[in-house]
């Protein structure tokens, strides 16, 4: 039989193999004439985060200045209640100095504006406690019921900051994938797998894991973040 059929034989044979991550999938070339074959591995895991920033922003509205001013600081004494009773310390948490704004003072305002002065205030948690954060956000609901006035999408965002300790057996995983398609087929041709000629680790892409994220990508809203790398990599064949 010609090698050309041998070789067609195979990658036959390779299409026709289990449903997965499987030959059939990771084989990217196969080179008889130079005796290499390049596959790509795959790792995939859902890890926790490790760290949550939590930005809560409240705003007033009035025509007294001082009144505006007193009502954002009633209410910035307020969050700071609320998060310590959820058991937030004070080394977590970030007051933002308040901003209050004369409508009547810019350029292009409007002299039918119903309010003069308009104002906000942010008090910022950073903390490594994820777990107590993600509590305490799903407690806020008394807060608003109270009044105040929360901007829309202030929620936690969670982020991997222990990336690093993640990415060494995420990759490692890739390459005993790849190393294990590559000796099949390679026992499948008939040969014996040589040595890796040469690697490529690819992106490591993180996304949500579709629970508060969209799932393919991370807005940071996700708890559990899932971890994704495609490696390639070429070896020789004896």
């Amino acid at each position: 039989m010609s090698i050309d059929r041998i070789v067609a034989a195979l990658l036959v044979a390779a299409g026709l193999s289990a449903a997965g991550w499987t030959v059939s999938q990771g084989l990217e070339r196969f080179r008889m004439s130079e005796r290499t074959i390049t596959v790509k591995g795959l790792a995939e895991r859902e890890v926790d985060s490790d760290f949550a920033v939590w930005t809560l922003t409240f705003r007033r509205a009035g025509n007294v200045f001082g009144d505006v001013q007193k009502a954002l600081a009633a209410d910035r004494e307020q969050v700071a209640a609320f998060l310590r009773k959820a058991g937030i310390e004070d080394a977590e948490v970030e007051v933002r100095p308040l901003q209050v704004t004369d409508v009547y003072s810019r350029e292009y305002s409007q002299s039918n504006q119903p309010m003069r002065y308009t104002g906000n205030g942010q008090v910022l948690v950073k903390s490594a406690r994820v777990a107590e954060i993600g509590k305490a956000a799903l407690a806020i609901d008394p807060l608003i019921q109270s009044g105040l006035m929360i901007e829309g999408g202030s929620g936690p965002r969670y982020q991997l900051r222990g990336f690093n300790e993640v990415k060494a057996p995420l990759l490692a995983e890739a390459t005993r994938n790849a190393r294990e398609q590559a000796s099949k087929f390679a026992a499948e041709a008939g040969a014996t797998l040589g040595r890796l000629k040469s690697a490529n680790q690819g992106v490591i892409r993180i996304s949500g894991d579709g629970d508060g994220g969209d799932g393919d990508f991370d807005d940071g809203s996700a708890r559990i973040k899932r971890l994704r790398v495609v490696s390639t990599f070429q070896y020789e064949l004896r």
